[in-house]
């Protein structure tokens, strides 16, 4: 199976969509409503409401909505990367890993503010990846600060992106003190625009249903949020090192991209812990560009027996996990 998902053949989609419904089908089968632990935004609620208006509190299409949102995530994943040519062809690996890795814990796919925060931040990234190409980043900068506002409106602790956003132009490009300030106040515009309506509208007392940003270092008990976090880590670190091997053969932006992948694998793993309210669930952000690493693990291995073993392995421990380990 490796070897078709190394391939870049557009009739690879089926056959993700074909992977999808089987590594998720556990989830359609006990399917979940979405999250509400008092860390979700405002936009999160409001959304939350008008889909329950709409379909009532119906789990089957909630979590059918998660599978579509994560399908169309893989899929945008894999066009930033083949765009920018992050690998030396084009593939579907860092899709299929990232469908893979999100199945390794059931409250990865649960309806939730870090999937929506998810969908945003690969259009973040798709922009951050531009940035080396561009001779001014002004516009950039400020469409990404308030992107990550749009992020604080569904998942507060969210904002804390914006260090990728400073880190990212500094990697990428020379440093310009007007950038970060657009940036900044890009950042806030959906705060002002949010208190501007409530206002307005003499909804004023829904501000201090915002959740804060708080500081939790959690004792984590449950074993299968220790082996999703151990995978994650284990096959980033191996990624990153195998990576090593074709760093410098690279283009100097195609170097600059990963460095801030890595930025961003950082930055998303600390992320949760500023939750007012902590669950592992939020975790699914860091996925999302560890993928991109574990697709190059199996990238990098170029013998298909041996890629398509660690497959079936990771594989088989979604399988029992799901399965057998009630």
């Amino acid at each position: 199976m490796i070897r078709f998902f190394r391939s870049g053949n557009p009739l690879t989609v089926l056959l993700l969509f074909i992977y999808t419904l089987l590594v998720k089908f556990y989830y359609l089968l006990h399917p979940s409503l979405y999250q509400a632990d008092g860390s979700e935004g405002l936009l999160y609620n409001a959304l939350t409401g008008w889909l329950e208006g709409i379909v009532g509190k119906s789990p089957f299409f909630f979590t059918s909505l998660v599978l579509l949102l994560q399908f169309l995530q893989a899929l945008l994943l894999t066009r930033t990367i083949n765009n920018h040519r992050l690998f030396a062809k084009d593939t579907y690996l860092p899709a299929m890993s990232f469908l893979l890795f999100t199945s390794l814990l059931e409250g990865w796919n649960v309806f939730s503010p870090a999937l929506i925060v998810n969908t945003i931040m690969l259009w973040i990234f798709a922009s951050i990846s531009d940035l080396y190409m561009r001779s001014s980043a002004r516009d950039v900068a400020f469409n990404i600060g308030f992107a990550l506002g749009i992020c604080g409106l569904f998942y507060f602790p969210a904002i804390l992106f914006v260090l990728l956003l400073f880190l990212s132009l500094l990697i990428m490009r020379s440093f310009r003190l007007a950038e970060w300030i657009i940036g900044l106040l890009g950042l806030f515009c959906p705060f002002y625009l949010l208190g501007t309506y409530l206002f307005l509208t003499d909804k004023w007392d829904l501000i201090y249903e915002m959740p804060r940003i708080g500081f939790h270092l959690p004792m984590i008990t449950d074993y299968k949020v220790w082996g999703a976090l151990i995978a994650n880590v284990l096959f980033f670190a191996v990624g990153w090192l195998l990576l090593q091997r074709t760093f410098k053969k690279m283009l100097i932006q195609g170097r600059k991209i990963w460095a801030t992948v890595v930025v961003y694998v950082l930055v998303a793993m600390f992320v949760p812990f500023f939750s007012e309210h902590f669950s592992p669930n939020y975790w699914v952000l860091v996925v999302l560009p560890i993928s991109m690493f574990v697709g190059n693990v199996f990238w990098s291995i170029t013998n298909n027996g041996i890629a398509s073993a660690i497959h079936i392995l990771v594989l088989a421990y979604v399988i029992v996990m799901q399965y057998f380990s009630h």
